[in-house]
């Protein structure tokens, strides 16, 4: 087992949540619990010109929903807050200054308009875009006079110019950077706002973080985020840069645009949406869990509990990861079948209340064991069972009408089915089945015909739940009302 872990979730409020961020705040949360230490919550807010409104509010409910309560951060506290990032930007400061004090990073003045043009000579020049240099050598007591002067200023890093660079990352090991590929980046920027290179590892350190999980995405800038460290003269936490996702067809990375064409087909890779989809938040972490890491080559149904005593670093895997609807559906359909009946009732009931019907939850509950299994999303709920909560069913005259027999044929038989529901004295099951297939042994049809009649008049469809089990729950009085319905339009249609 590792020791006791600090591990950070550390999203920027820039939009949706979505399952990778989960995924990353899944691991930290795993290795957390698993080790007894602390999951931290951190909001990465400095670019405010991307925040999107609605978006904090949206990570903690994503958060809670998947059940990975944070330890520390915003709306808990802790003792190493703030843990907003906006509100640390003297700390940020401070240590730039730091830096700069010893070397290890300079004040420079260059225009964006100087930035720009140096740019496009490079590129024009066929170069690696990269700063130039102009400001790196400027003594301190110079820049101090010019930004005495008013004059504007970013904070950058002094990047070693030769030499190498060597990092280790959990997943892939040593990596060795040559230094001349490297840039001297912005570690504050003119308005005094720290950007992340900056910001993350000064909080990392502070709050005492012990692994960093992130996308792989950061692999680029990992070696100048070990450099900031070493700066600092502090050790490093483990570094743990988890795959890609790629799109369903295993060509290329998601794009928003194609994220956003998902729902469409009711799918999305954001977690709010899977909530209102009806997937389970057990099966959202099973699903996400699988996708860069793996128990054994057989296990595949974890429950949040499973994952916090078997996950481990060593069996999280860099390769890319294609995204599986398919299995996200049978994941969920694993854990739909997995709740208690009480427990799916409750999950079931906001879905129908939605769809516009009046909940008995008492009512919900007989029913809910008779569509389990046929669940895979909790809103397939509603086409399959709603009819238990209407008024009145409308069937389809062409599908009330049973398989070789006309409408006349099919009328005669409703009249039998009523005249048998009319004389029991209840629909639970022992009461109702024996005299109905006594009817269908006298009509000489086969069962299928009759009790397809008696399914489409009561439900409104042609394949549903139990049909016994169904009559029972909708009750004697409404079943027979819903008949007679069917039989007036049988000989409404007779009549013609």
């Amino acid at each position: 087992m590792e020791k006791t872990a600090r591990t950070r979730f550390a999203p920027s409020p820039t939009g949706h949540m979505h399952f990778g961020s989960a995924r990353t705040a899944l691991y930290d949360y795993l290795l957390a619990r698993q080790t007894g230490g602390q999951f931290i919550l951190r909001i990465e807010d400095t670019d405010k010109k991307r925040t999107v409104e609605g978006a904090e509010e949206e990570l903690y409910a994503g958060l809670r929903w998947l059940g990975l309560q944070w330890d520390e951060g915003p709306q808990v506290g802790g003792q190493y807050g703030p843990y907003r990032q906006t509100e640390r930007k003297e700390i940020y400061l401070q240590h730039a200054r730091r830096l700069v004090e010893t070397g290890h990073a300079f004040y420079c003045f260059c225009t964006p308009e100087t930035i720009k043009a140096e740019r496009e000579k490079q590129i024009a020049n066929k170069e690696n875009t990269h700063y130039s240099g102009t400001c790196r050598n400027l003594s301190l007591t110079e820049a101090d006079q010019r930004i005495a002067a008013g004059e504007t200023f970013v904070i950058r890093f002094k990047t070693p110019l030769d030499g190498v660079t060597r990092v280790v990352d959990e997943l892939r090991g040593e990596m060795v950077i040559d230094n001349r590929t490297l840039d001297d980046i912005i570690l504050i920027k003119s308005d005094g706002f720290a950007l992340y290179h900056l910001a993350a590892v000064v909080d990392d350190h502070l709050m005492e973080i012990t692994h960093v999980f992130r996308g792989a995405e950061w692999l680029p800038t990992f070696p100048l985020h070990a450099l900031i460290h070493r700066a600092f003269g502090w050790v490093e936490p483990k570094w743990i840069h988890l795959s890609v996702f790629l799109k369903p067809s295993g060509k290329g990375k998601m794009s928003k645009r194609e994220a956003a064409d998902l729902i469409q087909d009711g799918r999305s890779i954001f977690i709010k949406d899977l909530l209102e989809l009806g997937y389970l938040p057990e099966a959202v972490n099973n699903w996400i869990a699988l996708m860069g890491w793996s128990y054994d080559d057989h296990t595949e149904f974890f429950t949040l509990p499973d994952l916090v005593e078997k996950f481990s670093i060593q069996k999280l895997n860099p390769s890319p990861a294609a995204i599986n609807f398919t299995k996200l559906d049978h994941f969920n359909g694993l854990h739909i079948r997995n709740l208690t009946v009480d427990d799916l009732a409750q999950r079931l009931k906001p879905f129908f209340e939605k769809a516009g019907y009046k909940v008995d939850i008492d009512v919900l509950r007989k029913i809910t064991p008779i569509i389990q299994e046929r669940l895979v999303t909790l809103d397939d709920a509603i086409p399959l069972a709603g009819f238990f909560f209407e008024e009145k069913v409308s069937p389809i005259l062409d599908e009330l009408i049973a398989k070789k027999l006309d409408a006349a044929g099919t009328l005669e038989i409703a009249r039998k089915i009523l005249a048998v529901l009319e004389a029991v004295p209840n629909l639970e099951l022992d009461t109702v089945e024996p005299p109905l297939r006594t009817l269908v042994e006298k009509t000489g049809l086969k069962p299928g015909q009759v009790f397809g009649i008696l399914r489409v008049a009561v439900t409104g469809l042609m394949v549903s739940p139990p049909l016994f089990e169904s009559l029972a729950i909708i009750g004697r009085e409404k079943v027979i009302e819903r008949l007679k319905i069917a039989i007036a339009l049988l000989e409404e249609s007779n009549d013609r």
